[in-house]
């Protein structure tokens, strides 16, 4: 075996390397904004179409869930609220729309219950206890018993 080297290839190629130069025309960028002469101009056109801020009256529902939460009414709202939330997120308004305003007709029938409720029973507290100083003024000064 000789240990001399062999170039690979022989003939043609081994003769010169082959030369990489840039050539400018290819290369060369261009200024932004100007339009190339030789490509089409093609634009792309993004609407972004403005946010509807739809209520889905979550705080109203929170709040009634918390403080008036008359017959559970105030949890029921709070759950189509956050329904209307998701359908929102999902880019379904007619179905946020529709869970918005059953939240919004449970959340007022929270509150004008509530307050009814809470009139009531101020009233009947109120009732009572005149009842019973009434009923103790009279066995004090009548001296006797019930």
């Amino acid at each position: 075996m000789s240990h001399t080297p062999r170039p690979f290839l022989t003939g043609a190629h081994i003769a010169a390397p082959p030369s990489y130069t840039m050539n400018k025309e290819e290369y060369e960028i261009g200024e932004v904004g100007a339009p190339q002469p030789s490509a089409p101009v093609t634009s792309t056109v993004v609407s972004i179409q403005p946010e509807i801020s739809e209520p889905d009256h979550i705080v109203w529902s929170l709040f009634n869930t918390l403080y008036l939460n008359f017959c559970c009414l105030g949890f029921l709202a709070f759950v189509y609220s956050v329904k209307s939330r998701d359908r929102k997120m999902v880019g379904d308004m007619i179905g946020a729309r529709s869970y918005a305003s059953t939240a919004k007709c449970l959340n007022i029938s929270t509150v004008i219950l509530g307050i009814l409720f809470n009139i009531g029973i101020i009233v009947s507290v109120v009732f009572t206890a005149l009842l019973f100083s009434k009923i103790y003024y009279q066995s004090v000064h009548k001296g006797g018993g019930l």
